[in-house]
């Protein structure tokens, strides 16, 4: 039976002695570590990177500091991280967007993941949610649907940020259902939400973790999930699956890098800190309330994650014909 990611790697290591033994062992952080979190304070990957930074510090023997650094749907925090000194003093904290979707629908990236980038661990999975007013009409995404055919005011669907996960699920909803849905890219979530509640645009799609508490105060619905199966914080809402659009799944996840050249014994034991972060109950467990689910990889499994995302976005992004800059896919 396969191992879950953190299972594998302490087994490994107890058997093998390689962690955090030998030369993670004497891998030193010699300066306070920073941790760049590329949107504003307060979202779910900002906390998720607070939660963790509060339990490594202490096992690294360093402070450990969030610097936020939103906007350009992470491109400026990643550019940071790519200037960074190569010592160990800073990571990044950052979605898929990243390292995976930008260098995929940006023709001016200034950085480059592959060569600008050390992967650390991967950190969090999660699903997303398509929401809509209180209000709205339609219960079901084939409502929804149904009534953006019919008017152009129900045809709107906005999120946190042109050509990350959210925007290209509902590409992908649109070309299943055949309907023609615009786009509404915002610079925060904060935003969205507002516009969404306020009747600008007539739905909305983030990760679930962001509508949750808005969605228990009902003042939105989130109407469909998508995961393969139901989230276990909405067991009441179907999948996009369940609602006979078998193939609009997505996952998003958070994971931790480095800069490029950062010494190996210090990636391996920042990575180690990390798993060793999400083992703790009280984190697994914020974390899980958050919406996410807690994983820990070793930075080899990061990088084939990665790869493994890349190839399947790829061909989804070339079909939408999208490109957030002119870039032909």
């Amino acid at each position: 039976m396969r191992c879950a990611p953190v299972i594998w790697f302490l087994l490994v290591g107890a058997v093998t002695g390689i962690a955090p033994q030998g030369a993670q062992a004497q891998a030193t952080f010699t300066r306070p570590i920073r941790i760049l979190v590329p949107v504003a304070p307060g979202g779910t990957t900002d906390l998720t990177a607070r939660l963790v930074a509060n339990v490594i510090g202490a096992s690294l023997g360093q402070p450990v500091v969030i610097e936020n650094k939103p906007g350009a749907t992470g491109r400026l925090a990643a550019e940071a991280l790519k200037h960074a000194p190569a010592d160990g003093s800073t990571f990044l904290l950052a979605p898929i967007v990243v390292t995976v979707l930008a260098p995929l629908v940006f023709r001016d990236l200034h950085y480059d993941p592959a060569k600008d980038f050390a992967p650390v661990a991967q950190v969090a999975r999660y699903p997303f949610a398509l929401a809509v007013r209180p209000d709205h009409p339609a219960r079901t995404v084939r409502e929804l649907v149904a009534l953006a055919k019919a008017s152009p005011s129900h045809a709107t669907f906005g999120t946190p940020g042109a050509g990350g996960v959210p925007h290209l699920l509902g590409v992908m909803v649109a070309r299943e259902s055949g309907v023609e849905l615009v786009h509404v890219s915002y610079r925060s979530l904060t935003q969205v939400e507002s516009e969404l509640m306020g009747g600008q645009i007539a739905a909305a799609i983030s990760a679930i973790a962001e509508f949750l508490e808005l969605h228990r105060a009902g003042r939105l619905r989130i109407i469909a999930t998508s995961g393969m199966v139901r989230s276990p914080l909405l067991p009441e809402v179907p999948t996009f699956v369940e609602q006979g659009f078998p193939r609009v799944t997505a996952v998003g996840w958070n994971a931790i890098y480095s800069p490029a050249g950062t010494p190996k014994p210090l990636i391996d034991r920042f990575s180690v800190a990390i798993v060793s972060a999400l083992r703790t109950p009280d984190i697994r467990d914020k974390l899980t309330n958050l919406g996410l689910e807690p994983t820990g990889t070793t930075p080899e499994e990061l990088a084939a994650i990665i790869a493994a995302d890349t190839a399947r976005w790829s061909p989804i992004v070339s079909a939408a014909g999208f490109a957030a800059d002119g870039r032909k896919p």
